[in-house]
């Protein structure tokens, strides 16, 4: 059964909401980070990627940690960010194109996702991990939002609409894009008390974006819990909840620095042993994935750029019963990545970066025309009940296997952990 709780959130006003609210940490690059703190000092992203503002330092050094806490605290006291008087939870509203998405804003429980009560898809990469770890413990607290899905037929989906306030939101935040990302405050007892009852009738939850900030947030608590400095808040970490049919998953693209021993043209040679290799044509540079030319069951589908030009790869699935190899992700780490470039560790081999499924293949080839990468791949989505079906069966895909919306701000509200001091 799954636990959720109430919290008192750190938040900015109205009024501010904007100008503080930030994409989250790990969707921009640091150059892109310093960019728009330039722009707008006060977003939150000098909280979270601290390492866009001492540029001269390693983005490594406990500095970078120290000053993400020192702004955290400082935004406190000056009362940018104000914090909520009584527990509560929080609707999070996102009107993106003709997309409508509503989730719920809590605290879940650490010993939840140590049981597997909260399951995982994903191993986490081993920086990443190291990162958010240090980020949590310096300014404890969980300032992102973990995304986790929960098998919902409609009951609890259907009352979070109905609870959902009339009036103007706690925050309101448009972005460039035209997306709106709404916060209300829900604090009525009663509500709260069925949100937690209705919960813990719910056997399982699915972590579906935030699998670092989760991993890290729970080896915090374990931590604490080994030197003695453990509170309950410690045991609790802030996620939002959506419904598992209400949420949409884009393939994740991954970079390749260098082609090892191939050239362009042997590598395409050694391609074509394992795949049906077709050029792929032109593509409109505002196209955020491709439509493959010929998608059927149990074939591998992989799109590639290298040398200016699209490719479509293609072959046969060896094993379909077989949950995680039977994924396109797992064929080209397999036979591509390891087979063919030697890249044996996923989470962690620098010559092999990802990118979010929701830029627009114009980033991908800007990326590797610069020369910057060798070549690209960018993958189909998996649906959402294939990456519950994995993690019911304690299975995980290969790490960036899904790239989930809508995606959340950071900033709109922070959940503060206990004191950090010796029992």
């Amino acid at each position: 059964m799954v636990k959720i709780y109430r919290f008192s959130g750190l938040r900015p006003d109205r009024a501010q909401a904007a100008a503080i609210a930030s994409v989250p940490y790990d969707v921009v690059t640091t150059d892109e980070a310093e960019e728009i703190l330039k722009k707008n000092p006060s977003s939150f992203l000098r909280v979270v990627r601290t390492d866009a503002l001492l540029r001269d330092i390693p983005a490594d050094d406990e500095k970078i940690y120290e000053t993400a806490r020192e702004n955290l605290q400082e935004m406190e006291d000056q009362g940018i960010l104000r914090r909520d008087e009584e527990p509560s939870m929080y609707l999070y509203r996102v009107k993106q194109g003709g997309n409508l998405y509503l989730g719920l804003v809590a605290c879940v429980d650490v010993d939840d996702y140590l049981s597997d009560a909260i399951k995982k898809h994903e191993h986490t990469r081993y920086d990443k991990e190291r990162d958010r770890t240090r980020h949590i413990e310096a300014t404890n607290a969980n300032t992102g939002l973990i995304v986790i899905l929960y098998p919902d037929e409609g009951e609890i989906f259907g009352y979070t609409e109905s609870i959902l306030p009339q009036g103007e939101p706690d925050a309101v935040v448009k972005t460039e894009n035209g997306v709106v990302h709404e916060l209300f405050k829900i604090s009525d007892p009663v509500s709260l008390s069925y949100l937690e009852d209705a919960f813990s009738r719910v056997p399982a939850t699915y972590i579906a974006d935030g699998h670092h900030r989760a991993r890290s947030a729970v080896t915090v608590a374990e931590e604490r819990r080994k030197n003695g400095t453990y509170e309950p808040e410690d045991g609790r970490f802030m996620a939002i909840l959506f419904a598992h049919k209400r949420v949409k998953i884009h393939g994740y693209s991954r970079l390749v620095a260098d082609l090892g021993k191939y050239t362009p043209e042997s590598f395409l040679d050694a391609l074509k042993e394992q795949f049906e290799v077709r050029p792929y044509g032109e593509i409109d540079d505002t196209v955020f994935k491709i439509a493959p030319l010929r998608k059927v069951d149990g074939t591998h589908v992989v799109h590639m750029y290298l040398g200016g030009q699209w490719y479509e790869l293609s072959a046969p699935v060896e094993n379909p019963d077989d949950l995680t190899g039977s994924l396109d992700v797992s064929a080209l780490q397999k036979q591509v990545l390891e087979g063919m470039l030697g890249i044996t560790d996923p989470r962690g081999d620098p010559r092999l970066q990802y990118l979010g499924g929701a830029r627009p293949l114009a980033d991908l080839e800007a990326k590797v025309d610069s020369g910057e990468f060798a070549l690209a791949f960018s993958m189909q989505p998996v649906d959402v009940e294939t990456v519950m079906n994995i993690a019911d069966a304690g299975m995980v895909m290969p790490p960036k296997s899904t790239w989930f919306e809508p995606k959340l701000l950071s900033g709109l509200v922070i959940h503060t952990m206990g004191e950090g001091k010796k029992n």
